[in-house]
């Protein structure tokens, strides 16, 4: 038996030697443990930051946890529990949760957020189609909206917007107060989407822009912003923003896209972030003025100081120990407050969309100005940009409703149509049925005018697109181009890219199809539809004849484009490229004594018969615009058999004048008798009110085409009076 032991004991020192050997061996081999990815980026972030505030504040709650009000943002599990990582129902927290070290990498990295593509905001609007940066909107979002600003004044049936609101009472006999909406901190995305996600709150009648498009791929929170440090990409802003090399140079970055003097300082060339800064002032005089007037209770700001706005009780301009929560709210007053924050806990909101926070500051001054005895001053202030950068016009934000900008309407308005019918060689063709049918464009997202990539094909170079002939919904090409290079080819001029979309919709083509085989003066049992040219056909007018656009009768000769003075040839010659204003200050050079641009004359003919030989292009144009309208009611009411009536301003335009007043009245309806003969006349008077410049695009042409149509009308049955009337040459 002892032997057997020693035996058994000696064996099992060996198997413990060979096993240590062994284990030795095994470390000295084995691999080192894997290194995570992006660790050292994601602990200098401030994600990583354990002892912020942001993870530190519910340290001494009794119970010591995150609320689910606060847990999605403030902590990993939260988050986790908001996605439906942890086998929860998604898109709430169901539990409180401990307080937080930071965002961990666990936060963002699960089988939930790569499959994440949309992303719910506080007024209940979800913005879908999203890619990884949805991770970084579910937080970066804010607390509020205008719809929880509106359903607080609602719930404290609030009736008068400048009485002080009491409290409620609640079911439980406990007071409510009627207090300070608050943002929250660095509501990113919901700046960046604008309109879009209702983040600010919005005065009802008034336009707001959508998301900022930026140029891609610094369109999205990553595409700027390193994902695991959260820093900006400096460098890469570098490449369009010429001179940028830290941070606070970013401040200073003005485009061509934002070139309104916005606070109305007078300077038009201080970063967009002091303009925002300017106003951002000018609204906080306007809330300190409109507390102690109306609200009768001093008010003073404090971004440090929990609830923010507080009461001033001793009128000094500064936060004084003691002094609390503002108490005095009026409705009015909240929505201006409440703009202003969504302005300060932005940092970044001159770069995420600036144009959009301008409007919310502006607007909110103005609506405060109405109580005011005297006024902040904003008389110099501008809301919008122009033309092309106008986010707020129809012209952009008549899809918002439907989400989607047709592809028939995409080249025009929206910031991707026109590169990408360019890049898909689009074309603009009539079909057998005479619609104008656009290729080349796919539906667009609805855009806050134009973007840089709209016209510029390069953003380090800025060069255009280049463009040598423009195809017009007549089936004629147009171009100014008229050099050829080495190889014989023409050479693009830059206003080409103007005549894609200066163009009009329809054309002479177009309505003679509609109305081919019909008697020109009886309504058909098919009633036609008034055929609209559209918006501001400028290319098509200067070109003419060569473009006709505008009805053109047969047997009639008409000029084709207006040769102007070399210099003054194209629409960047005499428009200034991003501002669009005409440079009338070159014009007088040669049209001494004009003092505006319908002050000059070029022809010694009397248009309109009225005998005044000494009137501007433009009114000649406009005393036959005026005998044009008054023949059409004339043959509507004797020959079509239904009154008619204009509304430039009102779709679709003609309407039936059922009472014959001479005025749309509620409940009339667009007009349905037309005729032929009727349809070319209102087209073509269209087409002059819908091109303002006509009269100096191509004067002559104009004015034969409204001659003609007068005319016309003299031979459908009714008496046009002609005398004193001259049509233009033809050459």
């Amino acid at each position: 038996m002892e032997s057997i032991k020693k035996t058994l004991g000696v064996a099992l020192i060996l198997m413990l030697v060979i096993t240590a050997f062994a284990a030795v061996a095994y470390a000295q081999e084995a691999p080192p443990p894997p290194e995570i990815p992006y660790l050292k980026d994601w602990q200098g972030s401030g994600h990583a930051d354990a002892e912020a505030e942001a993870f530190r504040h519910w340290d001494e709650a009794d119970p010591k946890e995150v609320p689910t009000s606060c847990a999605k943002c403030h902590t990993t599990t939260g988050y986790e529990d908001f996605l439906g990582a942890d086998g929860s129902t998604a898109n709430k927290v169901d539990k409180a949760q401990p307080p937080a070290n930071g965002i961990e990498c666990v936060a963002c990295h699960n089988l939930e957020t790569i499959a994440k593509t949309s992303v719910i905001f506080p007024s209940g609007i979800e913005i879908t189609g999203l890619g990884d940066e949805s991770r970084c909107m579910e937080c970066h979002q804010g607390r509020e909206s205008k719809v929880s600003v509106d359903k607080q004044i609602a719930d404290f049936k609030v009736t008068d917007v400048d009485a002080v609101v009491p409290p409620i009472k609640n079911a439980d006999g406990s007071e409510q107060a009627f207090g300070f909406r608050n943002v929250h901190y660095f509501a990113a995305a919901a700046t960046q989407y604008g309109t879009e996600v209702k983040g600010g709150y919005e005065y009802d009648g008034k336009v707001y822009d959508g998301k900022f498009q930026h140029p891609a791929p610094y369109d999205t929170c990553n595409g700027c912003h390193n994902q695991h440090t959260l820093e900006l990409r400096i460098e890469e802003c570098a490449t369009c923003h010429a001179g940028v090399k830290t941070a606070d140079d970013l401040a200073k970055i003005r485009m061509n896209g934002s070139l309104m003097d916005y606070d109305g300082d007078g300077d038009a060339k201080e970063g967009v972030s002091s303009e925002v800064a300017g106003l951002q002032e000018k609204l906080l005089a306007a809330i300190t003025a409109y507390a102690k007037e109306v609200a009768k209770a001093d008010i003073i700001y404090d971004a440090a100081t929990y609830p923010y706005f507080l009461g001033d009780a001793n009128a000094n301009g500064k936060v004084d120990e003691g002094e609390t929560g503002y108490a005095a709210w009026t409705a009015r007053l909240l929505q201006a407050a409440y703009n202003y924050q969504v302005a300060n806990k932005d940092p970044g909101k001159f770069a995420h969309n600036a144009k959009y926070v301008i409007q919310l500051m502006y607007d909110s001054i103005e609506d405060l100005n109405t109580k005011l005895a005297k006024p902040i001053d904003i008389s110099k202030a501008q809301r919008n940009d122009v033309g092309h950068f106008d986010g707020t016009a129809e012209a952009f934000r008549h899809w918002d409703e439907e989400g989607e900008v047709p592809a028939g309407c995409a080249k025009c308005h929206s910031a991707t149509g026109l590169p990408e019918f360019l890049s898909n060689g689009g074309t603009v063709a009539i079909d057998g049925r005479g619609n104008v049918v656009t290729t080349g464009t796919t539906g667009a997202h609805p855009a806050n005018g134009f973007a840089c990539t709209t016209c510029h094909n390069d953003l380090t170079k800025f060069t255009l697109y280049p463009v040598t002939s423009v195809p017009f919904p007549s089936g004629k090409s147009v171009t100014f181009s008229s050099e050829k290079d080495a190889d014989g080819n023409l050479v693009p001029v830059d206003a080409n890219l103007c005549l894609e979309c200066h163009q009009g919709r329809t054309s002479k083509a177009s309505l003679d199809l509609k109305t081919k085989g019909l008697d020109d003066d009886v309504v058909p049992e098919a009633p036609l539809s008034f055929q609209n040219v559209h918006y501001f056909a400028a290319g098509a007018s200067l070109f003419g004849n060569d473009a006709q656009v505008a009805y053109q009768y047969a047997d009639k000769e008409y000029v084709g484009r207006n040769m102007h003075v070399p210099g003054f040839q194209t629409c960047t010659e005499c428009h200034s490229t991003h501002e669009l204003e005409l440079q009338f200050e070159k014009c007088t050079t040669c049209h001494a004594g004009a003092k505006t641009p319908q002050d000059i004359r070029i022809s010694a003919n009397d248009l309109d018969g009225d005998k005044d030989v000494k009137e501007g292009a433009a009114a000649e144009i406009m005393g036959l615009q005026e005998k044009l309208y008054a023949a059409i009611q004339t043959y509507a009411k004797d020959v079509a058999k239904k009154p008619i009536v204009y509304n430039s301003a009102a779709y679709p335009y003609f309407f039936e004048d059922t009472n014959a007043n001479g005025k749309i009245d509620e409940g009339e309806p667009g007009y349905s008798a037309w005729t032929p003969r009727l349809l070319r006349a209102a087209y073509n008077y269209q087409y002059v009110q819908k091109d303002p410049g006509a009269f100096a695009h191509n004067p002559k042409y104009i004015g034969q085409v409204l001659y003609d149509t007068l005319e016309d009308l003299g031979n459908g049955g009714i008496k046009v009076d002609m005398t004193g009337l001259s049509r233009p040459a033809e050459k």
